[in-house]
């Protein structure tokens, strides 16, 4: 075996040793944190309008981790989505296309919500035609205050 050969796989086999002894066994290695540059990775632009016409919007923005932003009720918001939040599911996922829900409806009230939240982007638009959309917004209540609230 040619001599570069050799302490290429010597590196490798090191290497492996040293990462094995460090992790347990049958264990991921976890990502490194991303750097804070200043700006929020949790960021969420929400735009409601009561009347569901955009012409009477009004925009917050979300910081999350750490807390900031325009929103009137930030670390209340911050916690909700927190609390909404589980590894491996969308919590802005809209309401399945055959889900069974009642015919309430909850006025014409409409709501966006766009950004990046747990490393992922959104973009949500949420409504309250009917009782999974109703109980999918109350789900985010604090995060998606309308203007008079």
């Amino acid at each position: 075996m040619p001599l570069l050969h050799r302490l290429a796989v010597t590196a490798a086999l090191t290497t492996a040793a040293t990462v094995g002894a460090l992790a347990p066994a049958g264990a991921t290695p976890l990502p490194l944190p991303l750097p804070f540059d200043g700006e929020s990775a949790d960021r969420l632009v929400i735009t409601v309008s009561e009347t569901g016409d955009p012409d009477d919007a009004a925009t917050y923005v979300l910081d999350c981790h750490p807390t900031g932003g325009t929103h009137p009720r930030a670390r209340a918001a911050c916690a909700q989505l927190d609390s909404q939040t589980v590894w491996g599911r969308d919590p802005f996922a809209p309401v399945p296309p055959d889900a069974m829900c009642t015919g309430q409806y909850g006025g014409p009230i409409t709501a966006r919500v766009t950004g990046h939240w747990a490393g992922r982007p959104v973009n949500a638009w949420f409504n309250r035609t009917n009782g999974c959309e109703i109980a999918r917004w109350n789900r985010f209540s604090v995060v998606l205050r309308t203007p008079g609230s």
